[in-house]
């Protein structure tokens, strides 16, 4: 769980918004309906391998960030919240076949075993596909009050997200450059620019375009997702070489082990901490007119730098 020393205690903050009891407070809610979206039919054992990994907990950031620019963009929660759910689900799909060993091979995930360990391979792939499948159908059936059009064009960017100009591309590009030791940075920026980057962005623009945002909002609104999407990963990268298993709910030192290109490894710790601050700050810029509505985004952000798992 996040706790408010983690999140407040580097916090570069004039106001006095508690990053940590809205984090609380909207986890609880979408895992509430998370719970709801997921019950066990047959067979038993696929509901039970999908439900396994969707509901191991983790920060919900993703539905989180899509709840708040639904919110802030004049939507509410209940127009979102289908779609941050399966926002969910497709981050879970990503996480389930990435820890397969055909790709990152990793035995444990939010601190319990992987899928595949619990489920053997077989299920664990058909657990990813019967999430995916299942978050367009969660959007589409489920959405309500809002016009049809908006909710085809979540759809829509939800396809392209997860698809190969997304998720899937950035993956192969990441597994074609395994112990190559000449990957730039534009190389490895577009891995995580697609690989996981794409998704907080879609995030992000998702609950605007829910709320009927402007262009001009989903523009700003995407530069704030990129920025904070890179700076994520610039993070992970640094996380994966100073924190402990424990504190990751993941194998430590995963990057090294596989002869990953990263952040540090180009540009070392510090320069690398240093970019991420940079790229933190200019998403806050991004929120300037919003005034105090923009502030669990901005929370958000700065949370990013300053996390230890």
């Amino acid at each position: 769980m996040v706790t408010t020393d983690e999140i407040v205690a580097e916090e570069k903050q004039s106001s006095n918004f508690d990053l940590a009891s809205y984090l609380e407070e909207k986890k609880q809610l979408v895992e509430a309906a998370l719970e709801r979206s997921l019950s066990i039919g047959k067979p038993e054992k696929i509901y039970e391998a999908m439900r396994y990994s969707l509901l191991a907990g983790g920060k919900r950031l993703r539905p989180i960030l899509c709840l708040a620019t639904c919110e802030l963009t004049g939507g509410t929660t209940e127009m979102a919240m289908p779609t941050a759910c399966a926002l969910e689900m497709i981050h879970t799909m990503s996480l389930i076949h990435d820890d397969l060993p055909a790709m990152d091979n990793d035995d444990y995930r939010r601190g319990k075993l992987t899928n595949h360990k619990v489920f053997g391979e077989d299920i664990a792939i058909l657990a990813g596909d019967g999430l995916l499948a299942y978050a367009f159908e969660y959007v589409a059936a489920q959405t309500q009050n809002v016009p049809p059009q908006r909710i085809l064009d979540v759809i829509a960017r939800l396809g392209r997200t997860v698809g190969a100009a997304g998720l899937v591309g950035g993956q192969v590009l990441d597994l074609e450059s395994e112990g190559k030791s000449d990957i730039s940075v534009d190389t490895l920026t577009f891995i995580h620019t697609h690989k996981t980057g794409a998704l907080l962005e879609t995030s992000v623009v998702s609950g605007a375009m829910l709320a009927g945002a402007s262009d001009d909002e989903i523009q700003r609104l995407s530069k704030y997702a990129q920025d904070i999407g890179l700076a994520f990963q610039i993070v992970d990268d640094i996380l994966d070489i100073t924190a402990t298993q424990e504190e990751l709910g993941k194998t430590a030192g995963k990057d090294l082990q596989a002869q990953k290109a990263t952040y540090p490894s180009l540009w070392g710790l510090e320069e690398s901490r240093k970019q991420a601050q940079q790229l933190v700050d200019a998403a806050i810029a991004e929120l300037a007119s919003y005034g105090e509505g923009a502030e669990p985004l901005r929370a958000i952000a700065s949370y990013i730098v300053t996390r230890k798992h």
